[in-house]
C-alpha cells in the first residue's frame, strides 16, 4: 500500500507540472514562429517578432514605467524590508514572531482581494492619480520577499561580533559596514532580484490600479493580447519568463530557496 501511494503522489505531482509548465511549453516556441498569427507547433524559426518589440511603442512605454515601478518599489522595500528583519532578529520589537507573519500576510491573500483594498484606500485619501497608489500597492507586496531572504541571512549571524568589532576599535557604523553587511548581502542581493521580478510581473494587484495614462507591461500585454494579438506578445512573455528563471537562479545560488522558504 505505501509503495501504491508513493506511485500515485508521483503520478499526480507529475500531471500538475504538466499543468503549470505547459503554457509555458507552448509559448517559448511560438515567439520563434515565423507566422503572423500564434501557431502551434511553429512552421519555421524567425526572430521578426524579438525585433518586433523596439517598435511596439504601447510596449515599450508600459515596460518602462514597469521597470521604474519595480526599481522605486524595490529601492523602498530594501531599506524597510532589511530594518524590520533586523530588529525582529535583534528582538528590538515586542512580539517579534507576530510582527514577522503580520509584515508575510501580503503573501498569504489573493492578489484580487489587495488589489480591491489598494483601491478603495487610495480612493478614500483621495490619491486619484495611478502612479503614487500602484507604487505603494508594490512596495506592499514586495517588502516580505526582502525582509524573508534578509532573516534567512541572519538566522546564523551573531551580533556580538558587532560588539567584538567596537571593542576592537570600529565605531559602530564601520562595525556594521565592515560585519553585517556582508552577511546580509546575499539575501540583500537575492531579496533585490524577487522584489524586482515580483513588482514587473505583478498583474493581479496592478490591474485595479492602473489607468488609461499608466499602465504596466502585464495590462498592456492583456490589451494588446485582446485588441490586437500577434507572436509579439509570445516574444515579450519569454524575455519575462527567461530573466525570472535566472532571477530564481540566483537566489538559489546566493541564499537558497530551501533556506529562504523555512524562514
Amino acid at each position: 500500500m505505501p509503495v501504491l501511494a508513493r506511485l500515485f503522489a508521483g503520478l499526480m505531482l507529475f500531471l500538475v507540472l504538466v499543468f503549470l509548465l505547459a503554457p509555458i511549453a507552448i509559448v517559448i516556441p511560438i515567439s520563434f514562429s515565423p507566422s503572423t498569427v500564434f501557431s502551434f507547433p511553429p512552421t519555421g524559426f524567425s526572430l521578426r517578432w524579438y525585433e518586433n518589440i523596439r517598435n511596439a511603442d504601447g510596449i515599450i512605454k508600459a515596460l518602462w514605467l514597469s521597470t521604474q515601478i519595480a526599481a522605486l518599489s524595490t529601492a523602498v522595500s530594501l531599506v524597510l524590508g532589511t530594518l524590520c528583519a533586523i530588529a525582529i532578529v535583534r528582538g528590538a520589537i515586542p512580539g517579534a514572531r507576530l510582527v514577522s507573519t503580520f509584515m508575510i500576510s501580503p503573501l498569504m491573500i489573493p492578489g484580487l482581494v489587495l488589489g480591491i483594498a489598494f483601491l478603495h484606500a487610495a480612493r478614500e485619501v483621495g490619491l486619484r492619480d495611478g502612479y503614487i497608489p500602484l507604487l505603494l500597492a508594490h512596495v506592499v507586496v514586495t517588502m516580505p520577499f526582502i525582509m524573508r531572504t534578509v532573516l534567512a541571512s541572519l538566522a546564523l549571524f551573531d551580533f556580538t561580533m558587532v560588539d567584538a568589532a567596537r571593542m576592537l576599535g570600529c565605531a559602530y557604523p564601520a562595525a556594521l559596514w565592515r560585519v553585517l553587511v556582508p552577511n546580509i548581502l546575499p539575501g540583500f542581493v537575492s531579496g533585490a532580484l524577487f522584489a524586482f521580478i515580483v513588482s514587473f510581473d505583478n498583474y493581479p494587484v496592478s490591474i485595479f490600479l492602473v489607468d488609461v495614462h499608466t499602465k504596466t507591461l502585464p495590462i498592456q500585454l492583456l490589451n494588446q493580447l485582446e485588441m490586437s494579438p500577434d507572436p509579439t506578445l509570445a516574444a515579450v512573455a519569454t524575455v519575462m519568463i527567461v530573466l525570472t528563471i535566472l532571477a530564481l537562479f540566483a537566489c538559489d545560488r546566493l541564499v537558497g530557496l530551501r533556506r529562504m522558504a523555512a524562514v
